[in-house]
């Protein structure tokens, strides 16, 4: 597991235990995630949102800029690398 994905479930058992600190997250999260010692440039807007039983958030990454349009169309085709 790389060190990304240590911090992000360490704050969800944080805001799991601890609701003040969910709702400063909530509110702020920018602001939370550098007192906690997270890097966030500068310019970066970060949205927190809490899934619950009748809202699930679906976040759908950047397109990446990188990728040939045959590299994008097998990924959208549903196809892969053999």
């Amino acid at each position: 597991m790389n060190d990304q994905s240590n911090q992000y479930q360490q704050l969800i058992a944080k805001c799991w235990a601890d609701e003040a600190f969910k709702q400063r997250l909530l509110a702020d999260p920018a602001g939370t995630l550098k007192a906690e010692g997270v890097a966030v440039p500068d310019g970066v807007k970060i949205n927190a949102l809490e899934n619950t039983a009748q809202v699930l958030n679906l976040v759908i990454p950047a397109r990446r800029t990188d990728l040939a349009d045959e590299e994008l169309s097998g990924t959208a085709g549903g196809t892969g690398y053999t």
